[in-house]
């Protein structure tokens, strides 16, 4: 009798630790996804859980300080201080006017503290004026 309450208190741990890393792994996983001008709306209990905040990099506010970078999110007239101090390097499409996610936390002070950013330029992929959308890259020559 002995042996089996061992096992059965080894069990107990053992199930009980994994669904206590389930629990923490979900609830840091999940962020919630918000627009500028939604974060003025936010209830100020909400406001220290993690989010997402997409926008477009306001022109000539990008600065760099060491491995710290502040720029400003726009979107439809609102903005938005961010600060991302995190690891990973900023994306090659990170520049003026490119649509930008930044993840991370807001502050009391209304700044948002960013430790992931993703970003990418609209332009860039989207089909040149007067072209037709899916054209073949090259043309055949023809012989009559």
């Amino acid at each position: 009798m002995n042996t089996y309450l061992k096992f059965g208190a080894i069990m107990a741990v053992i199930v009980g630790t994994l669904v206590w890393l389930a629990v923490g792994g979900v609830s840091d996983g999940k962020s919630y996804y918000k627009t500028v001008a939604e974060l003025e709306s936010m209830n100020p209990a909400t406001r220290s859980e993690r989010l997402r905040v997409a926008g477009d990099v306001q022109p000539g506010s990008i600065v760099r300080r060491g491995r710290e970078v502040e720029f400003v999110l726009t979107q439809k007239a609102k903005t938005l201080k961010v600060v991302y101090n995190g690891s990973d390097p900023l994306p090659d499409t990170f520049r003026d006017r490119a649509q930008a996610v930044a993840d991370g936390r807001l502050g009391n002070d209304g700044v948002f503290h960013a430790n992931r950013i993703q970003a990418k330029c609209a332009s860039k992929y989207e089909t040149k004026p007067g072209q037709n959308q899916g054209a073949p890259v090259y043309q055949e020559k023809r012989t009559s």
